[in-house]
């Protein structure tokens, strides 16, 4: 039986491409399959993390946590939307959670970067690039939280695009991302005797090799055409960089499998930071169609505030900071400068993934509430 090495080298890099392909198709059912999971422990599992939200800074920290928890925003602002359409929240607590899933949604990406940890220069790339998507999303929190509890500018923005969409309802669009994975999931879940804690340990344990698989192939691939076609044509400028990330995420409804995507392609060296950057933003703003769909279907005004502060929510946030260079460079700053830190100090890394997602939101959620 002929080894590897000995297949002629096009049809190595065809099988690589397929075997990329898999592990890129098993990754989204990971992802997937923890949200399956945990909506395997009970309907009202994500209500009672979502209840307490006795004040603005509470409910920002309970979107946080809560999406740390899903690792999908996606899912946490349609859960959110659904709420308020139950009257189980106000406008004025849905806002904030939403702000707080933006963060919350992060933390995929930094999952994703771990898998290169052993690996000192490709660590530091992957984790950048983790962290300028991070960097980003805290620092237009920190610019438009406090203008939103202070004036309440984002409910009057996202009112007046209500009133577009008036008397809009009944909306449903076949979500690929599920018809895709549904499948693979059943039977998981069949497989694992429909178990939550089995479901949630075999689908992360899933997500990691998968994605160690990916950065090993991805590695192996960087190749000269490799990186003309990134380089040249899907990241060749901001503008198609942040309108591909915007394209992708609009069409797999979820903002963490895409930026999880660049993490890999970042810590291979296909894509720079300043690349990854834009197309990070423009995820940031097609994550928003799930919830305004959700939002739509109810055929109620309330939701479809929500779903639209979302939009006005990361538009505002890029036109904010990506408008003014010395804004913009803020993120950037920052990201590279931990990344560097972290390579030869495991604990950064190991600290702001449990402090930023777990237990600084965690403490601010029960002192508050």
């Amino acid at each position: 039986m002929p080894s590897f090495a000995n297949i002629p080298k096009p049809a190595q890099i065809w099988l690589k491409v397929a075997a990329v392909l898999l592990c890129l198709y098993l990754f989204v059912v990971g992802v997937s399959g923890m949200g399956e999971a945990f909506n395997m422990f009970g309907k009202d599992f994500a209500n009672t993390v979502l209840a307490a939200t006795c004040n603005p800074f509470a409910a920002l920290m309970m979107g946080l946590l809560a999406t740390s928890i899903v690792q999908s925003s996606s899912t946490t602002t349609s859960v959110i939307v659904g709420m308020v359409a139950g009257g189980a929240l106000t406008i004025d607590a849905a806002i904030p959670m939403v702000m707080g899933a933006n963060i919350g949604t992060t933390i995929t990406a930094m999952l994703v970067s771990f898998g290169s940890i052993h690996h000192k220069a490709e660590f530091e790339r992957s984790f950048g690039a983790a962290l300028l998507h991070l960097s980003f999303n805290l620092l237009a929190v920190a610019i438009l939280f406090p203008l939103q509890a202070y004036t309440g500018f984002l409910t009057h923005v996202a009112e007046g695009g209500q009133s577009l969409f008036s008397g809009v309802g009944g909306m449903w669009l076949c979500n690929p991302l599920k018809a895709a994975t549904g499948p693979v999931i059943s039977l998981m879940k069949w497989a694992l005797f429909h178990n939550a804690i089995l479901m949630l340990l075999g689908t992360l344990a899933l997500t990691y090799v998968m994605l160690v698989g990916l950065v090993k192939l991805l590695r192996s691939l960087v190749l000269s055409k490799v990186e003309v076609f990134f380089d040249r044509v899907l990241f060749r400028s901001w503008q198609r960089a942040m309108l591909f990330g915007f394209l992708l995420t609009l069409a797999l409804q979820t903002s963490s499998v895409p930026t999880s995507l660049a993490i890999p392609l970042a810590g291979a060296g296909v894509l720079k930071l300043m690349q990854v950057y834009p197309f990070t933003l423009g995820s940031n703003v097609g994550t928003t169609i799930t919830a305004f769909l959700a939002a739509l279907a109810t055929g109620m005004e309330l939701p479809v505030v929500v779903a639209f502060s979302h939009i006005a929510f990361n538009i505002l946030g890029i036109l904010i900071i990506w408008t003014f260079p010395a804004i913009r460079k803020l993120p950037l700053l920052a990201a590279q400068a931990l990344a560097h830190k972290s390579m030869n100090a495991r604990y950064i890394p190991v600290s702001i993934l449990a402090g930023v997602y777990f237990v600084i939101p965690l403490f601010f959620v029960l002192i508050l509430s």
